[in-house]
């Protein structure tokens, strides 16, 4: 990646610093911007982890499950199986609620006095967003920002994962689309970061979509029009993806899915009430579905009726999303939260986004959890 694209430059210090001697014991991937979080990410187990030792070396953590003490306690274990182990660790807000934390923080600062040189710890900060512009940054992220550098700033590297901005996000299209051997026009390019908010995860996966395109077309380049033809598709292939988060019960993924969705819809925010729509319908759908105990098209076609079809591209995705739910009061439940979702987004609430954070947090959280969460 060239070093003219300033929103990269954190992370490719970053993956070039754990590639040489000069790596940390710990860093704070700080920010919620998904696409250079993947990055990261990769660089990580590229660099550090052998493809068939990645179940030995790599452990998912989070702070809602594990205690921080059990994690530190996992990174000063030698490992049997790998010579190396990385560490990420989720839910580092935790750390910051209720309570002072004081036996939590003593043993961070103690583990990082004397560190194991054969572990990575990656604390994930994605509760605290980080505009292109950080004078922008909300006071209440600020605040959290500056709570985390106090307390892991002197042991970790802190990485900060920022939007992108419109010019490095154009950029990033029209060099990737080259290295895969397809031109894009830059008002292609342009079209393309307008229509998806500057959304790069879901910027990526159109520009692999339009390359494929292209080339079974004998297409050498991708403008304008055929930018437009698939983003309309875009949108509505993304309403399906956060279904199957939802019903996957990954949340992460569905948030970053359902922020996409907002940043990239004409009306932002006030988009809202139209996606608790799509949502309504695709559950009443997968209800169906679930019911008559479809596994097939074929057997779809026949019990959903004309004007309540799913579209084809997404006819085995939601057939099969329909099937993990073995309780079918999990649906019918949320209906209900969708129907009080819209109820609230129709009274001119103060936040609108807040609102469908919560209720996809809901859908996509364990029935017990949801439950609790909605009392």
């Amino acid at each position: 990646m060239s070093a003219a694209l300033k929103s990269f430059a954190g992370v490719e210090r970053f993956l070039a610093e754990i590639a040489g001697d000069a790596r940390k014991p710990g860093y704070v991937l700080l920010g919620d911007e998904a696409f250079l979080y993947a990055m990261c990410r990769r660089g990580v187990l590229r660099t550090l982890i052998p493809d068939d030792l990645k179940d030995f070396s790599l452990h998912e953590l989070d702070l809602a499950e594990t205690s921080i003490f059990e994690v530190l306690d996992l990174a000063q274990t030698p490992s049997l199986m790998a010579p190396f182990q990385v560490l990420f660790v989720r839910n580092v807000k935790l750390l910051y609620g209720r309570g002072q934390k004081k036996d939590e923080f003593a043993a961070i600062e103690e583990y990082f006095r004397r560190p194991n040189p054969q572990a990575l710890i990656l604390f994930v900060a994605d509760h605290i967003a980080l505009p292109q512009d950080l004078r922008r940054m909300d006071m209440q992220d600020k605040e959290r920002a500056e709570k985390i550098r106090e307390a892991l700033g002197d042991a970790c590297g802190v990485v900060e994962l920022q939007r992108l901005s419109e010019d490095d996000a154009v950029q990033w299209v029209l060099r990737e689309a080259t290295a895969k051997g397809i031109a894009f026009t830059e008002d292609a390019a342009r079209e393309l970061v307008d229509a998806l908010g500057a959304e790069m995860m879901m910027i990526a996966s159109e520009v692999e979509k339009l390359v494929l395109y292209a080339g079974a077309i004998g297409a050498k380049q991708v403008d304008v029009s055929d930018v437009e033809t698939m983003v309309s598709a875009a949108k509505q292939r993304n309403l399906y993806e956060l279904t199957d988060a939802i019903s996957l019960k990954d949340a992460p993924r569905a948030l970053a899915l359902l922020h996409g969705l907002l940043n990239a819809s004409e009306g932002g925010d006030e988009a809202a009430i139209g996606h608790v729509f799509t949502l309504a319908k695709t559950f009443r759908q997968m209800l169906v579905l679930n019911e008559k105990q479809v596994k097939d098209q074929r057997a779809m076609w026949q019990v959903l009726w004309p004007g309540f079809r799913v579209a084809p591209f997404a006819a085995d995705a939601l057939i099969a999303q329909a099937r993990r739910y073995r309780d079918r009061s999990e649906l019918t439940r949320g209906l209900q939260w969708i129907a009080k979702a819209d109820v609230e987004l129709r009274s001119s609430p103060p936040d609108k986004r807040l609102v469908l954070e919560r209720l996809v947090m809901r859908l996509a959280g364990k029935a017990r959890e949801a439950e609790m969460s909605a009392a």
